[in-house]
Formats: C-alpha cells, structure tokens, sequence
C-alpha cells in the first residue's frame, strides 16, 4: 500500500489541534503539501511546526459559504490543485434536547455539516474536472449509535453520512471518492479533559477493546482512504470505534 504523498497537495479544516493537527503532521511527514484551514489563528503557528516547507494556513470561519471557495481559489494560484480534502473542523454541544436553543442547534449544524458540504464543493469544482481526488469527512460514532444529549451533535453527524453518500455517488465516473470515519471518543487534549475521572472510565468500560482511539489511528486510516489504492472504496462509512456499536 502506497503511504507516500510526495506529489499531495491536501486541505485539512480543523488543522490547528485535535484530530485535523494530526491529520496534517502525518500527511507532510509522507511528504504531502497542506493547507492547513481553522477558525483560530493558531493554524498559521500549527502549520509553521509541520515537517517540510511550502505548508499553508488560513484562517477562516467556514460557515460563510464565500469562505471556501476563496480558499480553495487561493491554493491553487499558491501551489496547485488540492488532490485530497479532509474535513475535520466540528464542534460538540452535550445537552439534553429540551434545553438546545435554536441559535446553538444551527452554530453545530453549520460547523459540522455545512462547512464540510461548502468545502468538498469548492474542492470538487477542481477534482472533477481532474480526473481525481479524495474526499474524507470526519463523521462521528454518534452519527449511528443514540447517545443521550447529543441531539444537535448527532444529527450533524449523521448528515455529514447523508452526505458523503450522495456526493460520492455523484462524482465516482470523474475519479474522486467521497468517504467519512466515524470514530469514537479521541484521545485530543480537549477530550481528556472532557472525558476524565469516572465519567471517562465508565466510557472506556463500555468500548469492547477497553480504551479510547488514538488521533494517530484516526490518521492512518484517513491515509489509506486517501491513496490511489482506495480507489475503489467510495460512498463508505468506516466505523473506527472499538467494537462499541456492535457490542
């Protein structure tokens, strides 16, 4: 299996910590070019840190639909057609539903799912012309197993699966594949904090290999799914969850 992405040129939104940070060291240490997108100016740092030279930052709030496709414009007058796109930018709101305003239920819904339908469009309006690319959206667990307070978070999830389906379909005869990961609880920073003590024991006490994910294996897996060799592997929802939703 090809690991080297000596000639990519990717985008990963969400790149400035968490999962999408890992996203971007794994790439430009196989040699890809990033363009590393987030809300934060942290991004422009984050990138800066990556192996290699040439890596690009942008920070943008991605729920402005102009946002990117200046973006993606951008690239391709910087470096060239982006190959491949993550879309890891999210957010998380834990609420019972009763209690979930209008204003929070659309932020989460415009973060996690418009932004990565604005962004493989803008992407896409450069890979199919092509002839290739590699779409993958970060999904979530909780797109297909019910969790308690998670109502605007799910549903931003599973319609990020809606999507990917769609869009694969749409564009499997130009070359690029559209596919999401749906992991469970990440070991990012943020999600030790969130997940520590009783409440973090009684999670990893319910995922069957005991333990949460690593960004690390999160990033490997998005890897495979974004070299020629998953060519034929489109429209998929890869469950990265330890056994938990069949358990």
């Amino acid at each position: 299996m090809d690991q080297t992405f000596s000639n990519a040129i990717i985008i990963v939104t969400g790149a400035a910590s968490g999962i999408g940070n890992t996203v971007a060291r794994h790439f430009a240490e196989r040699g890809a070019l990033v363009a590393g997108v987030d809300l934060s100016d942290k991004v422009k740092s984050a990138m800066a840190e990556l192996p290699g030279t040439g890596h690009l930052a942008f920070a943008h709030d991605l729920t402005d639909p102009e946002a990117a496709t200046g973006i993606v414009d951008a690239i391709v007058r910087a470096v060239g057609a982006p190959t491949i796109l993550v879309n890891s930018a999210g957010v998380a709101l834990n609420q019972p539903a009763l209690e979930v305003t209008a204003g929070r239920w659309r932020a989460t819904l415009d973060v996690n799912l418009s932004a990565s339908f604005y962004m493989a469009q803008a992407a896409a309006r450069v890979m199919v012309p092509s002839g290739y690319g590699r779409i993958i959206n970060i999904a979530s667990q909780a797109a297909i197993v019910a969790l308690p307070d998670h109502a605007a978070y799910a549903a931003s999830k599973a319609g990020i699966l809606g999507l990917t389906r769609v869009l694969a379909l749409e564009w499997a005869r130009s070359g690029v594949t559209v596919n999401a990961i749906s992991p469970t609880i990440v070991e990012t920073p943020m999600a030790v904090m969130a997940w520590s003590g009783e409440k973090g024991e009684r999670a990893r006490a319910d995922i069957p290999v005991g333990r949460f994910a690593k960004p690390e294996e999160v990033a490997s897996l998005v890897a495979y799914l974004a070299s020629a060799d998953a060519g034929m592997v489109t429209g998929e929802n890869v469950v990265l969850d330890g056994g938990y939703s069949i358990a």
